[in-house]
């Protein structure tokens, strides 16, 4: 398993955005979809605002590879389901890094629906 380099975490964890596209069957990138990111130690974590069911979410989790870009990095990387113990930090971290944005916007990224809807992303 390949795994970010410190300036990488460190660019992707700063950045307010990040953009993922996932693969099709075929291979071929789809269309880049603009998220919020959350860094955790030395991990990078994506949610889908709203829970599973937004396009984005059900098109990694079922190809379980993309690309991503933020901070200046764009890298293929692999989706997976993060332990489930990981959340109460990830909401830490989501509220702390965006909270001078309305929290109509951060609690949709940080309560136990966006739990549901959480991937651990990492260099492919």
């Amino acid at each position: 398993m390949t795994t970010w380099t410190n300036d990488e975490l460190e660019r992707i964890g700063a950045a307010d955005e990040l953009e993922v596209a996932t693969r099709r069957a075929d291979g071929i990138l789809r269309s880049y979809v603009t998220i919020w990111v959350a860094r955790s130690g030395d991990a990078i974590y994506i949610r889908s605002a709203h829970g599973p069911q937004n396009a984005w979410f059900r098109r990694a989790r079922a190809s379980g590879t993309g690309r991503i870009r933020a901070g200046g990095v764009e890298k293929d990387v692999s989706f997976a389901v993060p332990a489930s113990d990981v959340h109460p930090a990830l909401d830490a971290v989501y509220r702390s890094k965006y909270a001078s944005y309305p929290v109509e916007y951060v609690d949709p990224v940080a309560d136990e629906l966006s739990a549901t809807a959480t991937l651990l992303v990492t260099p492919a």
